[in-house]
């Protein structure tokens, strides 16, 4: 005889007896299960003991204090590497206001330049991406680079660290200006028909404008450090804070010049 959990969890006492037939033949074994009510009163006992140790007795003045809706916290403003912020970066031209996405929407300030969002999928969605990933996406060129995110976005935040250690400037401010002086404004198309072919001086979208300016500022960058005792995150430091400068040492800017000469001289 023993306890067994019936399958609704009451307690069943099983008793086994020896079932006897009218042929000996066909004796077998039958098992008898009956509730055991003191078992059900014992665990009900033990329930109502446990569940009562957990009341605790509030004072009426407590109470009150309990019922009042508590203060939500305030959440810390996001941190690009935990160190750089984005609300005192000012983007001085006003037509790439947009197509630079640092704090005009919450999800643009984000802790580390990863988001894993895919900007590729629809037509300008990429201007959605936040500036510091596009340049991490823009490192990542020449196919034995391709897909090492994680590499390119340390060798960011090593750059930015020598920004802030030779100007003493947020170094997102640095990388706007840097962006902003170094797109061109004005490119040549080739315009013809028939075989005749002419170039012809356009304007240049912002969002092309931005495109073009990370991709002249990391193809610099990765120009410099090759075959140099230079690391890339230095080359790349010193590629944004001449380009931000406005100097000709930057190879953005000397190929933004170049551009916008050709293109006045097809007007």
């Amino acid at each position: 005889m023993g306890y067994a959990t019936w399958p609704h969890g009451w307690p069943v006492r099983a008793s086994i007896y020896q079932a006897h037939f009218s042929s000996p033949k066909k004796q077998r074994y039958r098992i008898d299960l009956r509730i055991d009510w003191t078992a059900v009163a014992l665990i009900t006992l033990c329930f109502f003991f446990r569940s009562a140790s957990n009341f605790i007795f509030v004072p009426r003045e407590d109470t009150a204090s309990r019922s009042a809706t508590p203060t939500r916290m305030a959440t810390p403003e996001p941190k690009l590497f935990h160190k750089w912020t984005y609300g005192d970066v000012v983007v001085n031209d006003i037509s790439l206001v947009d197509y630079i996405a640092l704090k005009q929407k919450d999800k643009f300030a984000q802790y580390l330049p990863h988001t894993a969002g895919r900007y590729n999928v629809k037509r300008f969605r990429k201007a959605q991406c936040p500036i510091a990933e596009r340049l991490v996406n823009a490192l990542m060129f020449h196919g034995r680079n391709n897909g090492k995110k994680l590499l390119a976005v340390r060798v960011v935040k090593h750059a930015f660290e020598v920004i802030h250690l030779m100007t003493d400037k947020n170094p997102l401010q640095i990388l706007v200006d840097a962006i902003i002086n170094s797109c061109p404004r004005e490119d040549s198309t080739r315009v013809g028909t028939a075989g005749v072919v002419k170039r012809q001086a356009v304007d240049v979208s912002p969002l092309r404008r931005v495109n073009q300016s990370l991709y002249l500022l990391t193809t610099g960058a990765r120009n410099a450090s090759f075959r140099n005792i230079k690391t890339l995150s230095e080359c790349l430091a010193d590629e944004i804070m001449n380009a931000a400068k406005g100097s000709s040492n930057s190879f953005a800017i000397k190929k933004k010049d170049e551009i916008e000469r050709v293109a006045k001289s097809n007007r």
